[in-house]
């Protein structure tokens, strides 16, 4: 069918369905009136069948999954591919009684384009395409959403008539044209007063070096004086950060345990499923892009409301070659972000947001593998959760923690991280810092805040403080997203001062009017923020210092027990070992599960990994001088899920399974098999 010119065709007000089909009639009309909309339009389904274009018992299971699911009937029918594009462009012509337009061959008005804004036209899935006798004819792909869409469109330009266009011909005329535009907006849509972007660069890097250069220099004129400094600082730091850690362990040791089969699982999934748009950020990675397909292929959730968005920089030709040689299935497509004066991840982000179809936004990084349910968890929390609830956050484990020494330390530090700390913070009423991946938002909170900020290397924990100050909240959700520990200590190093310079440049963002902080968080989160961001980049920079009471604990001179009565000393030494033990325990208490239970051992070890944290802490105060919007990619693909890194509990269930079931079979009589056909392929 050429769709390039296709007249209005306009059909009677009440169309008359063939006698087979008329209970399906009865079904769309019942539901239309219902909703208190007017009838006369014909239905959709009714005008595919007439046109041949679609099998009656196909578009009866799209009508079933439409009841259920917050997505237009056309595009279950795409997914499951039970109709042709052209044929469902046609039969949404006739319903509308509107024309398709080849937007490639007769392109929009870029002037109009300017006038209402590129990035609503994505957004809405629409482009002014031309202005005739006083009118603008929209060109959209979501017939639907016209009449309100009017009523948001400049007064200047209406009247306004609908003329109908794929989705993807709107996405490529409007990147064809304004591209450019899209682009310098994704590195700018952070309001300026809470954006890295227009940081002083020069007097960051002069104060940074100026404590490096009179640290120095103190410890070499007034070595005592200036040590005994640096140790108070130190301590008031430990005494915070392990106050707090103590109150996140309590707390999330009096969180009631949900059971899998509770009160909670009962209500069943939300009325509506949403669409889910899950943004998969890929850099350098022409090795993992085929094993990240199968992993995601393993989700559970509706394929007619998933769309995963893998996002690929224009320069990556190693990766856009590996997915170009790659079929790709309909929930999933591509998205390649232009270059520009700066390449970061949150960049590529705001870019690719303009493409998302979903009501919730997710991320996940290039080598994960969420849990096959996790996205039915996610929709059902944000159907119970009330609407200040912006963000959830799940669990970030790993595929690979028996690789080595390294890759064990990294799993027991993530668990306490995500397992315990964390959802203490959250159940609290702290400040929550999100991770980079496994991440959820309601789109619309997080088109309000204006996405991610472009300037900011570690733009997840920069988003968890905006989405406060903003008067949201971030929930932790017990779903877990396995990913690839970093198992080699110079990557390590890197990716470590990559997270500490993003948490200095994000305290020295949100401390720029310290008082309008303090007034949208609240006394307690902010100084939650405090001990969070400043707390931790100082225990890091300043673990030297600390690490000098082992010294004490050996018998070992030490430059600040001659300088405090031993009594105070005794009482300092004991805050150390308190933290010490602390530390112990609550990472031991992470991994006590019967998937990490071979950890517990290796825990007493961490005093032996936390030192490369320090080398990652002075490389990023080096960074903040030097280089500021540096990106220090870290590789992943080391090792493969799929086929060499699955965690070994899992293969040992999934061998027990065959035996299991035929113990079940032996157990109960035979019963003759009834064969059913399945609803959804």
């Amino acid at each position: 069918m050429n769709t390039a010119k296709l007249r209005t065709i306009d059909m009677p007000a009440e169309a008359t369905a063939p006698p087979a089909l008329s209970s399906l009639h009865g079904i769309v009309t019942r539901k239309r009136a219902g909703t208190g909309r007017s009838t006369r339009r014909p239905p959709l389904g009714q005008i595919l069948l007439e046109m041949g274009a679609v099998e009656s018992g196909n578009l009866l299971k799209a009508l079933a999954l439409r009841q259920r699911e917050d997505v237009r009937l056309g595009d279950i029918l795409l997914t499951h591919g039970w109709v042709e594009e052209a044929d469902l462009l046609a039969a949404l012509a006739l319903q509308w009684r509107s024309s398709v337009v080849d937007l490639a061959a007769e392109p929009p008005d870029p002037r109009l384009i300017d006038a209402i804004g590129a990035e609503t036209c994505l957004s809405r899935a629409m482009v002014p395409w031309r202005r005739i006798g006083g009118v603008t004819l929209i060109a959209t792909a979501r017939p639907e959403e016209f009449a309100p869409l009017c009523a948001a469109l400049p007064e200047s330009f209406a009247p306004y008539r609908m003329v109908l266009a794929p989705e993807r011909d709107v996405h490529e005329s409007l990147l064809a044209r304004r591209q450019t535009a899209l682009i310098r907006r994704a590195e700018a849509k952070v309001d300026p007063e809470q954006s890295c972007r227009n940081r002083n660069e020069a007097r960051a890097a002069l104060i940074a070096g100026g404590f490096v250069a009179l640290s120095a220099l103190g410890l070499w004129a007034a070595p005592q004086t200036v040590f005994a400094l640096l140790f108070g600082w130190m301590m008031l730091t430990l005494i915070a950060t392990t106050g707090l850690k103590l109150a996140a362990f309590v707390s999330w040791l009096t969180i009631p345990r949900r059971s899998p089969r509770g009160p909670e699982a009962l209500l069943g999934p939300p009325p509506r499923l949403p669409v889910i748009s899950m943004l998969v950020p890929l850099f350098h990675e022409d090795d993992i892009a085929p094993r990240l397909i199968e992993r995601l292929a393993r989700l559970r959730y509706p394929r007619e409301l998933l769309d995963v968005v893998l996002v690929v920089e224009e320069s990556d030709r190693r990766t856009r070659v590996a997915l170009a040689a790659t079929r790709l299935p309909r929930w999933m497509r591509v998205v390649t972000v232009p270059d520009g004066p700066i390449r970061t991840k949150p960049r590529a982000l705001n870019y690719a947001l303009n493409f998302c179809r979903g009501s919730v936004i997710g991320v996940w990084d290039a080598e994960d593998a969420p849990e096959p349910d996790q996205l039915q968890a996610v929709a059902r929390r944000f159907a119970q959760a009330p609407p200040e609830t912006a963000c959830l956050q799940g669990i970030l484990d790993y595929y690979n923690p028996r690789t080595n020494w390294l890759s064990r330390c990294f799993t027991i530090e993530y668990a306490a991280w995500f397992r315990i700390f964390l959802p203490g913070l959250a159940r609290l009423g702290f400040v929550v810092p999100l991770g980079g991946t496994t991440l959820f938002f309601r789109r619309a909170a997080l088109e309000e805040l204006g996405g991610w900020d472009a300037h900011n290397v570690t733009e997840d924990a920069d988003l968890g403080v905006r989405l406060a100050r903003h008067g949201y909240r971030t929930e932790l959700i017990e779903t877990v997203t396995h990913e690839e520990a970093n198992c080699r200590a110079l990557p390590w190093v890197k990716q470590r001062s990559r997270w500490l310079k993003g948490y200095a440049m994000t305290w020295a963002v949100h401390m720029r009017d310290p008082v309008r902080l303090w007034r949208e968080l609240g006394a307690k989160r902010f100084l939650g923020v405090q001990i969070l961001i400043l707390g931790s980049l100082s225990q890091y920079v300043l673990a030297p210092v600390l690490w000098s009471f082992w010294l004490a604990l050996f018998g070992l001179w030490h430059p600040i027990a001659a300088q405090m009565p031993a009594p105070l000393f005794l009482a300092v030494m004991g805050i150390f070992l308190l933290s010490e033990l602390l530390s112990i325990l609550v990472s031991g208490w992470a991994v006590r599960g019967n998937e990490h239970r071979h950890l517990v051992k290796w825990v007493p070890t961490l005093h032996l990994y936390f030192p490369l944290g320090a080398l990652a802490g002075w490389k990023a105060l080096y960074e903040v001088i030097a280089k500021p919007f540096y990106w220090d990619k870290t590789h992943h693909g080391i090792f493969d899920t799929l086929h060499s890194g699955e965690p070994r509990l899992q293969a040992k269930r999934s061998s027990l399974v065959p035996a299991i079931r035929a113990a079940l079979v032996r157990a109960r009589p035979a019963k003759p098999r009834t064969r059913y056909a399945p609803l959804i392929d």
